[in-house]
């Protein structure tokens, strides 16, 4: 099963719903330090999606944006996809955030956070998609226990990306002079 699946969805290779949690791209490519990185969803917010694409493309450097961009295979109905994007943001399961590195030359911390708290359970989002829901007609014990671990990674990450969007780096800008 890939990396990238989330955590209690089913897929070729994850039939009984995948038990461990997505790995996190983004906070991989900022780790790097000199990467823009930016995660966007349209259907969430279409300003955001416009202002990352501008920055992105404005940086002299590598840039790197991970789009939320659901699928048939998802089990949704695609003509109401930017509505599962919404749900995706709301539900704290994709966040919205720009890296930018150009950031830390003016002592700002180079990651913006552009999501509000979630304000839906992530379970409320994943039993919209029926790559979750399969799981829950087969098994519901599993299903259960893999949406509360699903919450708990929700969680996690919102705290840390909140925790690092709010780090000084008035610092950095008094290191260069």
């Amino acid at each position: 099963m890939s990396k990238a699946t989330s955590r209690g969805s089913t897929a070729k290779f994850a039939a009984a719903g995948k038990p461990m949690p997505k790995k996190d791209l983004g906070i991989m490519a900022q780790s790097y330090g000199y990467v823009y990185v930016a995660q966007i969803a349209m259907g969430a917010n279409t300003a955001q999606t416009v202002k990352v694409l501008m920055e992105a493309e404005s940086y002299d450097g590598p840039s790197l944006v991970i789009c939320y961009c659901p699928c048939i295979a998802h089990g949704i109905d695609m003509t109401r996809e930017l509505d599962e994007q919404k749900k995706a943001v709301k539900s704290g399961h994709w966040l919205l955030y720009r890296f930018d590195p150009r950031r830390t030359e003016q002592g700002l911390n180079p990651l913006q956070l552009d999501s509000k708290k979630p304000s839906i359970s992530v379970e409320e989002y994943m039993y919209g998609e029926n790559r979750f829901r399969v799981l829950k007609s087969i098994d519901p014990a599993r299903a259960a226990e893999l949406a509360k671990l699903a919450q708990y990674d929700v969680d996690r990450r919102w705290n840390l990306y909140k925790q690092m969007s709010e780090m000084d780096y008035s610092w950095v800008k008094g290191s260069k002079e």
